[in-house]
């Protein structure tokens, strides 16, 4: 709105300075992004902690997760509520409203907190023990990444530049992934949003790695839409990648927000309403980067939780079809509560996930040097 309302008044004085001029400017209006999530999130984190109180949205422990969730039983759930409506309210302030790439995070955003927002309201509203079935949560996952896909194919100017997944080890090579693009899209948007959802296992996790993960692809963001930094670093220059700048700084501040109610011991958890949704966020930030493999790399931590789950699951039928008696990889699945059950303090799991999460933002982010 801001960016809309001054930008005409750029070149107007006041007091013999463009004061509005500054409007113009991504990095103004990312750190402004930045600060207004931190509040609206912070501001809004009281009110809907009550309502969902109010109406017993409130979490049900799943018995196959370690005995000292217990606690956590009765914590008001869908917190997603408050990072929707954060993000939204500081990207509808301060992003350039009709460029191409922030209308598709605003649908991405709004899409899947819907998806999401259907699962817990089944759950926690209607009292349905297993919420949205899986088969329509996956396909309203598909039928996003399918939109996507097809809205960046067919509508580029050039499919060949679209379509190419940049290699961060060798200079100037890519893959070409011609059609394969759509289905490759597809599996990008259903595999993170999964694997952000397994993360949110523990108070504060999920928010933090997923602001972390964010930083790095903001970093990228302004890089790639600055044709100075782009050429001198050989990256591609994305026109529409400098507002992504400012979308993901009001991410960043939504979720630093969010953890002020999120950290141990949580006021409110984030439930299917935001874990779903952030996810596919950060999928389709990928996406619009042409960073995926960089993505794999800054998000691997829910890389390593989502694998660690399928792993499990499928050695656990493969013994029993083997031997007759199912045997497990880990203690439990995902990865983070293996190592509660080991022993492991809630609170000493969640930091040092985050430091990895930032450790894995470093390499990637080193490995532009290399390109």
């Amino acid at each position: 709105m801001f960016y809309h309302l001054f930008t005409p008044l750029s070149n107007t004085e006041v007091f013999g300075y463009n004061l509005f001029n500054v409007f113009q400017y991504v990095t103004f209006r990312s750190i402004a992004a930045f600060i207004t999530a931190i509040f609206f999130s912070i501001f809004l984190g009281p009110k809907f902690i009550n309502i969902l109180k109010k109406h017993q949205a409130v979490e049900s422990i799943n018995e196959y997760v370690p005995i000292s969730h217990r606690e956590k039983e009765g914590t008001p759930t869908m917190g997603g509520l408050i990072v929707i409506s954060s993000i939204l309210l500081s990207v509808l302030l301060w992003n350039n409203l009709i460029n191409s790439y922030v209308l598709i995070m605003i649908i991405t955003t709004i899409w899947l907190g819907a998806t999401g927002f259907l699962d817990d309201y089944l759950k926690n509203f209607l009292k349905a023990k297993k919420g949205l079935i899986a088969k329509y949560k996956l396909l309203s996952q598909i039928t996003l990444g399918l939109l996507i896909a097809f809205a960046l194919y067919y509508g580029a100017q050039d499919s060949d530049i679209i379509t190419k997944v940049n290699l961060l080890f060798f200079k100037g090579s890519s893959i070409q992934l011609k059609l394969l693009f759509i289905p490759f899209v597809v599996f990008m948007v259903t595999a993170t949003s999964n694997a952000v959802n397994l993360t949110d296992g523990l108070d504060g996790l999920a928010g933090g790695t997923v602001a972390i993960a964010a930083l790095g692809l903001g970093i990228m963001a302004y890089i790639k839409g600055n044709f100075v930094l782009a050429g001198y670093l050989n990256l591609d220059f994305i026109q529409n990648a400098g507002e992504l700048t400012v979308f993901i700084s009001a991410l960043i501040g939504t979720m630093l927000g969010f953890l002020w109610y999120n950290v141990k011991p949580a006021q409110i958890i984030l439930g299917d309403t935001g874990s779903l949704s952030l996810g596919g966020i950060l999928a389709v930030l990928a996406v619009l980067l042409r960073e995926e493999i960089f993505f794999a790399i800054v998000g691997g931590v829910f890389v390593v939780e989502a694998l660690s789950t399928i792993i499990q699951r499928y050695y656990f039928k493969y013994s029993k079809r083997k031997t007759g008696t199912g045997k497990r990889v880990f203690l439990c699945a995902p990865i983070h509560h293996h190592y509660e059950l080991k022993g492991i303090s809630e609170e000493k799991i969640v930091v040092r996930f985050w430091i990895i999460a930032a450790l894995l933002v470093s390499v990637g982010l080193a490995t532009l040097k290399l390109r």
